[in-house]
């Protein structure tokens, strides 16, 4: 049998690390002086920081190297129980939340989902906000590929994190000799991304504080604003702007960033064929929502809408989920063209949720091959990415993650059906969580929140979201009998 020991002692110390960034709310609560909320983000401290030391003493003689099972394991927990960690200041400090929609909005933080079930955050105090936002900068590319970049278990296994957490179909792929040198190469384009982001922003006008909270869910593509009216609260052309450059940019690969400044070429930006494909589907899409805009006269000058739908477009593509202007209540077509693009668009190794634009690349060509195969079924025609094959165990890793990709969101849309949602509300929801896009349809759509929903459908909600930043089949992995044999 699998144990789960030497996982537990390896997550008792990322939570011991991860402890420390209840010091970022922390250090706000001090500079705004808010003597009642210094305790709370104290304590969360203490907690955290308590319980990893505690659980690595109980567990200390079960350190070893990390198996593949273990990597599993340990990535499964920590996308878990983090949550519910990052979920206890939110308990002391929004007034009238559950435990079921505190842990709902820290779940969607740490898997920059971006779908928010509090309302009134105009008037929430600076620290929460700043933590609801910090969480997505560092769930955005990963929590465990923060752990192999910067804390000390190599030793234990680094490969096994990076392959159970990374996000698109070729896990195998390493750029660097040593997997951690490959972290620290992502997290170091990230920050450096960041820093811009955070100029831009207070270029464009926001405060310090703004301008720090919003680069943190730019760049994680998670969405969260701290206002109720999302960007929209800005008025600002300068502000949206920045925003969609960021956006765009993080929906792109930071490994294809990371080998651009180490080779010191273009080449793997403009040579790369998801990336290509990503650029046209949204420029293609821009153009087709503005039409749309403009005939049906929602706008009456055309660059108007196009700059409007430009904004949404890219927004809910990287699964950023921004938003300026109710577009639920633009014609049908628009909207669900925008749920629709982001289960797909953004690249593989970018922070955005989804299928991955090189997974539908590869199930378009895998198409293709059938079709020939039928009137030509002795040809040798094999799928090919960049110019190389494409390996037959990577595309059957795709077809069966669609498989349970499709499956997953019917079931989840038939269970959240069961609890009394509306058919509109409960496909929309289960798409834009467990796609990590943020906003939905209907009673959850972008003039609303998830607040309207029950504890019962908020923890169906949890529990997708986590399904699709593990990319289903991380998670799913631990209920096979084969997963705990030896």
């Amino acid at each position: 049998m699998t144990s789960v020991l030497p996982a537990l002692n390896v997550f008792s110390r990322v939570l011991f690390a991860f402890a420390f960034a209840f010091l970022v709310p922390l250090a706000w609560a001090w500079s705004e002086d808010h003597e009642e909320y210094r305790y709370v983000w104290e304590g969360a401290f203490a907690l955290a920081a308590g319980s990893g030391w505690l659980i690595a003493m109980a567990t200390r003689r079960y350190r070893r190297e990390l198996q593949a099972k273990d990597g599993f394991l340990l990535v499964n927990m920590v996308w878990m129980l983090l949550p519910a960690y990052s979920a206890v200041p939110l308990m002391f400090t929004v007034p009238d939340i559950s435990w079921s929609k505190a842990y709902f909005e820290a779940m969607s933080a740490l898997t920059a989902t971006g779908a928010t079930a509090l309302s009134g955050l105009d008037h929430l105090p600076v620290s929460v906000n700043v933590w609801r936002c910090f969480l997505q900068l560092i769930g955005g590319l990963g929590i465990m590929l923060l752990v192999v970049a910067v804390l000390p278990l190599l030793g234990l296994g680094g490969m096994q994190l990076y392959k159970a957490e990374t996000p698109g179909p070729m896990k195998d792929t390493k750029f660097t000799p040593r997997i951690a040198e490959t972290a620290r190469g992502l997290w170091g384009v990230y920050f450096l991304f960041s820093g811009l982001c955070l100029l831009a922003y207070r270029w464009a006008g926001m405060s310090w504080a703004d301008a720090f909270m919003h680069m943190c869910t730019t760049m994680g593509l998670g969405g969260f604003s701290s206002y109720d009216a999302s960007l929209g609260h800005f008025d600002s052309v300068r502000v949206e702007y920045v925003a969609m450059v960021f956006m765009a940019l993080s929906g792109i690969s930071f490994v294809r960033y990371f080998i651009v400044l180490r080779s010191r070429t273009l080449v793997p930006l403009t040579h790369d064929r998801e990336i290509r494909t990503y650029i046209t589907v949204l420029a293609m899409s821009i153009l087709l929502v503005a039409a749309l805009l403009a005939v049906h006269g929602v706008y009456e000058q055309f660059p108007e809408a196009l700059r409007v739908s430009a904004f949404h477009v890219i927004s809910l593509a990287t699964t950023t989920g921004y938003a300026t202007t109710d577009y639920a209540l633009w014609p049908v077509f628009a909207p669900v063209l925008l749920i629709f693009l982001g289960t797909f668009a953004s690249c593989a190794g970018s922070t955005g949720g989804g299928i991955k634009m090189v997974r539908m690349i590869l199930l378009i060509k895998q198409a293709r091959r059938e079709l020939v195969r039928i009137i030509h079924p002795r040809v040798v025609n094999p799928v090919t990415l960049g110019g190389q094959v494409v390996p037959m165990q990577v595309m059957t890793a795709v077809l069966g993650f669609m498989l349970i990709y499709g499956a997953a969101t019917m079931g989840l849309t038939m269970l959240m059906l069961f609890t009394g949602v509306d058919l509109v509300t409960s496909f929309s929801a289960v798409v834009a969580t467990l796609n990590n896009i943020g906003p939905g349809l209907g009673m959850v759509g972008p003039a609303s929140n998830f607040g309207v929903l029950g504890d019962l459908q908020l923890n169906i909600l949890s529990f997708a979201m986590v399904l699709g930043r593990l990319e289903l089949l991380s998670f799913l992995v631990l209920f096979t009998g084969h997963f705990w044999r030896k």
